[in-house]
């Protein structure tokens, strides 16, 4: 259906792809795999029309195209479901899906309701139970992933491109998700898989393609590779992924949170968390698992005191009750929050990598009130050194830059501030083995050295490989501890279903 030969991108200090080649048929799934920032979503961008810049060619159904923006791409049947989330904040679910492709009724106006029905019918194909008249902005991160998804859906196209569908939403949404994957290779569509999940590129993938370093390294069918060989062709060295030890049993308590409650923003008579209890002890990793809506994020974002005004409960650090009504107050006491979603709450894009990092700490790297450059400079080569930040330098912008590299960016930016305490949302969120592993030990180096650490993950096996103990949240309450001793991934499912649910089940 399509096969790009020699494929180079370049950007400023940067070649992000160098003459790549990728065939892809009707009726399969070929998956395309790399660490970041080895090229695949610049690859795909290239093939939906988003960059039309670059060197070599495509041929679309044998006949050679160049696609000058994404609309030219959709006409020929193309559609992508992009790993950073390109939707309209303060329009509805509908504006979105139908944004650049309204319906419109005889009379040459918006039909409004048709657009609404439709959308409807792509919310219930995807089991996602939200109004269309929704905002785009009143949605979780993984809420606005199945939105993307029935963008894509909308279209009809010969290829989807799916880069990290994955990587914000939880099991049950995972399992629809491959349902349908099946029924478009049913109706002869090609797909094009982005995942560092490699247990799900077993599970739908019929081809592979490897990328390393903007490179295409080796391709064929999945099942004449395992995973160990998968792993070591994209980084072309063996990989451990780290795994904490137990620890030795940490006393110190840190951080205690003692019936911490979370008022609905709209509706006044529901409450997002219900007397929340738990405690943090020094160099200890505390890891928090729940389904989607469980509230894991508005735990960590009220504790940086993000949600004041409805917000009730004790907070303390080191012993001390403190009045957390901003997160200045947080950051002063200790506290640094990574982000759920680092495009929009973690990073300023269009500034470069080092100015990112030094954000948190301005007053620290000035002299009589001006910006040392010098201290700057120091500080952000410090951390990029530290956490291998790709980067040509600190001059870079951070929107140029692999997910996974953005990431590390927002660590960086806040363990400049010399943290007590670090509430991390989804820290491997669209991240690579790789670097997965990187950050893996990070973390467990920086509990080494007497941090206490909240992880928040939708990956059980990211849970149980950083965490001393294990949190479960279900519909804003917590439903079980565990050890990691005790911890399995049945016992911490078990926990996180609600009670309704799980009795339905049964």
């Amino acid at each position: 259906m399509l096969t790009a030969e020699n494929i180079t991108k370049r950007f400023p200090g940067v070649v992000a792809l160098e003459n790549v080649n990728l065939t892809l048929e009707a009726g399969k799934v070929t998956a395309l795999i790399g660490e970041n920032g080895a090229g695949k979503s610049t690859l795909m961008k290239i093939l939906s029309g988003v960059y039309a810049d670059y060197e070599g060619q495509i041929f679309w159904k044998d006949n050679l195209v160049k696609f000058n923006n994404p609309k030219e791409a959709q006409q020929h049947g193309i559609a992508i479901i992009h790993q950073e989330l390109n939707l309209i904040p303060y329009l509805t679910i509908t504006e979105n899906i139908f944004l650049g492709r309204e319906m419109l009724s005889q009379y040459g106006t918006l039909d409004k309701n048709k657009m609404r029905r439709k959308t409807q019918e792509l919310l219930d194909r995807l089991k996602l139970k939200v109004s269309p008249e929704t905002r785009v902005v009143n949605l979780k991160v993984g809420q606005q992933q199945i939105v993307e998804i029935a963008k894509a859906l909308l279209t009809e196209a010969e290829l989807i491109i799916m880069d990290e569908p994955t990587s914000a939403i939880t099991g049950s949404e995972v399992e629809v998700l491959f349902g349908i994957i099946e029924e478009l290779k049913a109706e002869n569509k090609a797909i094009v898989y982005v995942s560092h999940k490699l247990d799900e590129l077993f599970r739908i993938a019929d081809h592979f393609v490897v990328l390393r370093d903007g490179k295409s390294v080796d391709s064929g069918k999945m099942q004449d590779i395992d995973q160990d060989q998968l792993i070591t062709k994209m980084v072309g060295r063996k990989i451990e992924v780290m795994r904490k030890k137990l620890s030795q049993g940490a006393t110190e308590v840190l951080l205690q949170i003692e019936n911490l409650t979370l008022q609905h923003a709209l509706r006044k008579n529901e409450w997002i968390l219900k007397d929340i209890n738990f405690e943090v002890r020094r160099g200890e990793i505390v890891g928090i698992f729940g389904l989607m809506g469980a509230g894991r994020t508005e735990l960590l974002e009220t504790i940086f005191g993000l949600h004041a005004a409805r917000s009730q409960g004790t907070i303390r650090v080191e012993g001390k009750a403190l009045s957390i009504s901003k997160p200045a107050q947080a950051i002063a006491a200790g506290l640094a929050l990574v982000p759920e979603d680092r495009k929009k709450d973690g990073l300023v894009l269009g500034m470069d990598v080092k100015t990112n990092i030094c954000l948190t700490t301005l007053s620290d790297l000035e002299n009589m009130g001006i910006s040392s450059e010098n201290k700057e400079a120091a500080l952000a080569e410090k951390y990029i050194s530290e956490l291998k930040i790709k980067t040509p330098s600190g001059k870079q912008q951070a929107k140029n830059l692999s997910g996974g590299n953005q990431q590390k960016i927002v660590l960086a930016k806040w363990l400049a501030t010399k943290p007590k305490l670090l509430l991390l949302d989804e820290p491997t969120r669209g991240i690579d083995i790789h670097a997965k592993s990187e950050i893996y030990k990070l973390i467990i180096q920086l509990a080494d050295n007497g941090l206490g650490i909240i992880v928040v993950s939708s990956e059980l096996p990211e849970i149980l490989a950083v965490s001393d103990r294990v949190l479960v949240m279900a519909e804003g309450e917590l439903t079980a501890e565990f050890t990691a001793a005790e911890a399995t991934e049945d016992l911490i499912l078990k926990a996180a279903i609600p009670q309704s649910i799980y009795e339905k089940q049964l």
